[in-house]
């Protein structure tokens, strides 16, 4: 059997991206290459990968068996290369992390710096998700090799992976001046926001939970509901209403002129570094050993 590592590559792409078409614009090639790619790896396996539908392909039960043997195979296969070009330290390659939104801006940001400061020659690529399970399908496709999560306690779906506790992140209500809220700096309880038009993110989010919450105990309402969470600020700055967010947030508020108050609630987020129980890549490996050495090690906000 011939079977080499670009075979195993396209036919992960195809899979990923739900058709040979975008397969071939995420990888840069012609179809034609990853056609005929796909059935090379067809005749030296014996068996039919991919079964046309009116919808498009789908996986035969062959193919389904060999998507994750696959996915080992590549991901060994660059961690070897990796770890052979790190051999004389980090001087090059590729972090590869999938976080939250929130939590982007905060521990997310702090540590690069001080990673780039260390390894400058590293190129770091952050990859978007929305929920914990979209950082899980995400190490899973090989798309990052490491995630930032933020859940409120325990979440089974993340059970399978190794997970490094990094702080918890609070709630809090970011407002213009002219907001009607109590007086003061003093954290506000939910019976103090009383008619309030709310900006809030999607369902499945700890900041949707507490936007449910107050709604649900005031007569406060949702007038948006957004997807973007870049678009939360601007939403408020416009005077559309105001927003709950996580902790992370409130520097960027005061920067662009919000006020920024503590919502006395006990919902709490849980962030955590999370990857896949297997041998990381060198710049992995020293990203997770950044993380943990102690908070006083370097200039960081975690």
């Amino acid at each position: 059997m011939e079977m080499d590592v670009r075979q195993l590559r396209y036919f992960l792409a195809v899979v990923d991206h739900g058709g040979v078409h975008r397969a071939a614009e995420h990888l840069f090639v012609a179809q034609p290459s990853i056609t005929q790619s796909i059935r090379r790896l067809e005749a030296e396996l014996g068996t039919k990968l991919f079964v046309r539908q009116s919808r498009g392909l789908i996986l035969s039960p062959s193919g389904a068996a060999l998507v994750e043997p696959a996915r080992e195979v590549v991901r060994s296969l660059d961690v070897a290369q990796e770890t052979v070009a790190a051999v004389d330290g980090l001087r090059g390659g590729r972090l590869r992390i999938a976080s939250m939104p929130s939590q982007v801006v905060r521990p997310l940001t702090g540590l690069i710096a001080e990673f780039s400061r260390r390894y400058p020659e590293v190129n770091v690529a952050v990859a978007a998700a929305d929920r914990p399970d979209d950082v899980r399908d995400t190490l899973r496709r090989g798309v990052a090799e490491i995630g930032v999560v933020a859940t409120a306690g325990h979440n089974e779906a993340l059970a399978d992976l190794d997970r490094l506790p990094m702080r918890s992140q609070s709630f809090v209500l970011v407002a213009r001046d002219d907001a009607t809220l109590p007086p003061g700096d003093g954290a506000l309880t939910i019976d103090e926001l009383a008619g309030l038009r709310l900006v809030a993110g999607q369902p499945g989010t700890g900041m949707r939970r507490v936007a449910d919450a107050i709604t649900a105990a005031t007569d406060c309402r949702i007038v948006v509901e957004i997807e973007h969470r870049e678009g939360l600020l601007p939403l408020v700055l416009s005077g559309v209403g105001v927003a709950v967010v996580a902790d992370a947030w409130s520097g960027l508020a005061n920067a662009v002129g919000l006020r920024a108050r503590r919502l006395d609630i006990k919902e709490r987020l849980d962030v955590a570094l999370v990857w896949q129980r297997h041998r990381l890549s060198p710049a992995a490996a020293a990203f997770v050993a950044l993380v943990e050495e102690p908070p006083a090690a370097c200039d960081r906000d975690r």
